[in-house]
Formats: structure tokens, sequence, C-alpha cells
């Protein structure tokens, strides 16, 4: 019985490798354009609220939160579905107590503003 599991698959490798060429190059791309701290963190101010919401629903609706939260459930019964609501309610307190502050601080992390706070 000949089967193909565990055989290289020279076209997923391909594409393995086209995939990690184009990452690179992007990255690369954004290096170039990228000068200063506020450019680097915050793309210079110009993300608009619909792409950030869309970059905050790519990252809480992607596959592996899915995966993660079913895997939760399913190892830890009925009490792991507290996890698939914590985000939620863990999302804005973070917001409003931790990012908000740092924003108007003009600071990107949470070490900066300790440094800043406590010189």
């Amino acid at each position: 019985m000949n089967t193909a599991l565990g055989q290289p698959n020279s076209t997923a490798i391909t594409f393995f490798f086209i995939f990690i060429a184009v990452s690179l190059g992007i990255t690369f791309w954004a290096a170039r354009r990228t000068k200063t701290a506020s450019e680097y963190y915050a793309a210079g101010g110009g993300i608009t609220g619909f792409q950030n919401g869309l970059a905050l629903a790519g990252d809480y609706m992607s596959a592996a939160s899915f995966l993660g939260i079913a895997g939760l459930v399913a190892l830890s019964g009925f009490d792991g579905l507290i996890y698939s609501t914590g985000w939620l309610v863990g999302w804005p307190v973070m917001l409003f107590l931790i990012a908000e502050p740092l924003r108007h601080l003009g600071k990107y992390t949470f070490a900066d503003v300790v440094a800043y706070r406590l010189q």
C-alpha cells in the first residue's frame, strides 16, 4: 500500500518559499519607508477607524481564535466557555485603562511609559 503521506510535496514547498519571499519583500519595503517611532508603531497616525476595526476583527475572528476556544472547551468542558467571552470583557478595560493614557502620553509601549513616569 503506497501513500503520499510523509512524502515531500514540491508544490507545497514551492508555495511556502514564495510566501516567505513575498513576506520578506513587504517587510523590506515597509522598513525602508519607516523613519520614526510613530511611523513604526502607529503607521504615522494614518490608519483610519475602519482599517483599525478590520484589523481587530481579523485578530479576534481568526481561525486560531475559534480553534483555540473550541480546544479549551473540549479540554475543560463548560468552564472553558468563559474564555470565549473573557477577551470581549477585557478588551474595553485594556482600551480605556491602558491604551488611551498611552496615546495621550505619546508613548507606544508600556516600558516607555514606565521609564517616563519613573524617570
